[in-house]
C-alpha cells in the first residue's frame, strides 16, 4: 500500500507519498494547480504503485479548491478520500505537542492519517457529482436569505414612510403592494395620486382583488397618514423593491433547476409528508452519498445535531447542548424539514406531542423528532423504499 496526502490551496498543492511503514518515498513536492501538475501527480503515484486497490489519496474538504483535482483523481479510478478540517486539525495534534503547522506537514499528517484507516470512507462518484445539486441548494439558501433581509429593509421603510398601511393589507410583501409602492413610495405621493390610476394600478396588480373602494380606502388613509415624505427614503423603498423583483426571479430559475435534477433523482425521501423538493434536495446534496455512514447517528453527527459529552471524575454532563459543529446547511435543513413533518404526518406529530408532554422544550422536542426523521431517511434512501405512515 502506499498513502498519499495532498494539502489543498489556491494556486498549489503540497503532497506527501508513504510506504506501507509509513515512510516517504519521495520528499514532499509541491504541484502548480493546473493540468501539468495534475498529470505531474499522477505519474509519481503510479511510479510508486500501479494498481489502484493498492492506493489511498487523502485531502482535506477545502470547497472549490479540491474541486476541480478531485474530479481528476477519480476519473483516473483512484481510491480518494475527504477528510473533514476539524478531524485533521485533532489527528494532527495528537502526533506532537509542539504547535507546528506548515502545508507540507498537514500533506504528511493527512498521509499518516490516511495510513493510520481512522474509520474513513472513500469519496465515490455519486459525492462527486452530488456537487451540482449542493451548488444549488446552497446558492438557493444564500438568496433566500438575501430575499429575506431585503424584506426587512422594506417593512422598516413603510413604517417611516406609510405606517397605516400594514394594517390595510394582509401583507406587505406582496404583488399589489409592491407596485403600488413602486410607483407611489410614500403616503404623500399616495394621497395625491389620481383615484383612476391608484384603481387602475391595484386592480392589475391584485388580479381583480382589489377595486376602486379599495383604491379610496388606500388614498383616504394616506391623506391622514403621519408618514414622513422623505425622498431619499421613498428612492430607497422603490429600488429595494426592484431588488426583491429580481431576486424572485433568480430563485424560480434556481429552484427549476433543483427540481429537474431531483425528478432524476427520484429519492424516497419526498415521500415523507411534508418534505418539498427544495428542503429534500438540499437533505440529499448535504449528505450526499449515503454508503459513507454506517448509522443515522454519524449522519448527526456530520450536521453537528449530536449532544456535546462532557464527563471527567464525578462531574457528569447531564445537560449537553447539541455540538453544531457539522454543516450548518444540513443542520438548517433537517430542522426545518422537521416542522412540516410534524405537522404533516400524524406519526411525526403524536412524537413530539409526546416529548412535549414530557416538560420538553419545543426545541429540545423538535430535536428529538429530527433524529426521528434522520432515521427514516437513512433507512428509505439505503433500501429505496417509499415512506409508509404507520396511522396510514
Amino acid at each position: 500500500m502506499i498513502y498519499v496526502g495532498i494539502d489543498i490551496a489556491k494556486d498549489k498543492h503540497d503532497c506527501c507519498i508513504l510506504d506501507a511503514n509509513g515512510k516517504l518515498i519521495s520528499k514532499v513536492f509541491t504541484i502548480s494547480n493546473n493540468i501539468e501538475g495534475f498529470d505531474s501527480l499522477y505519474q509519481k503515484i503510479s511510479s510508486a504503485s500501479d494498481d489502484p486497490s493498492q492506493i489511498k489519496i487523502g485531502l482535506e474538504a477545502t470547497g472549490h479548491y479540491s474541486y476541480n483535482l478531485l474530479g481528476f483523481l477519480l476519473d483516473k479510478g483512484l481510491p480518494t478520500f475527504v477528510i473533514n478540517p476539524l478531524h485533521a486539525n485533532l489527528y494532527r495534534k495528537s502526533l506532537s505537542l509542539r504547535k507546528t503547522k506548515t502545508d507540507k506537514v498537514d500533506a504528511h499528517t493527512i498521509a499518516a492519517m490516511i495510513m493510520s484507516d481512522v474509520n474513513l470512507k472513500s469519496y465515490s462518484d455519486t459525492s462527486y457529482h452530488n456537487e451540482e445539486l449542493k451548488s444549488l441548494t446552497r446558492y438557493r439558501f444564500d438568496k433566500v436569505q438575501e430575499r429575506a433581509k431585503l424584506k426587512q429593509s422594506v417593512s422598516r421603510l413603510v413604517t417611516i414612510l406609510f405606517p397605516e398601511l400594514e394594517k390595510l393589507v394582509p401583507s406587505l410583501h406582496m404583488a399589489s403592494v409592491y407596485a403600488l409602492l413602486s410607483e407611489f413610495p410614500d403616503a404623500s405621493a399616495i394621497a395625491s395620486a389620481h383615484l383612476t390610476r391608484l384603481t387602475n394600478l391595484l386592480t392589475t396588480a391584485s388580479r381583480g382583488r382589489y377595486d376602486r373602494d379599495t383604491a379610496i380606502r388606500f388614498r383616504e388613509t394616506a391623506r391622514n397618514s403621519i408618514g414622513s415624505h422623505m425622498p431619499a427614503k421613498s428612492l430607497e423603498l422603490k429600488h429595494t423593491i426592484r431588488l426583491i423583483q429580481e431576486l424572485d426571479a433568480e430563485i424560480d430559475e434556481i429552484e427549476a433547476e433543483i427540481k429537474i435534477i431531483m425528478d432524476e433523482i427520484n429519492s424516497p425521501i419526498l415521500t415523507i409528508p411534508g418534505i418539498s423538493y427544495k428542503m429534500g434536495a438540499m437533505i440529499i446534496a448535504e449528505i450526499g452519498d449515503f454508503s459513507r455512514f454506517d448509522s443515522p447517528d454519524k449522519i448527526l453527527a456530520y450536521a453537528g445535531m449530536s449532544p456535546s459529552t462532557y464527563q471527567s471524575g464525578q462531574l457528569d454532563n447531564c445537560y449537553a447542548h447539541m455540538e453544531k459543529r457539522g454543516s450548518r446547511y444540513l443542520r438548517y435543513a433537517l430542522y426545518n424539514a422537521t416542522k412540516y413533518v410534524c405537522h404533516w404526518d400524524p406519526i411525526f406529530s403524536a412524537y413530539l406531542a409526546k416529548k412535549r408532554a414530557e416538560g420538553k422544550h419545543y426545541n429540545v422536542a423538535l430535536s428529538h423528532a429530527t433524529k426521528k426523521l434522520v432515521r427514516v431517511i437513512y433507512q428509505l434512501e439505503k433500501s429505496n423504499q417509499t415512506y409508509i405512515s404507520q396511522a396510514a
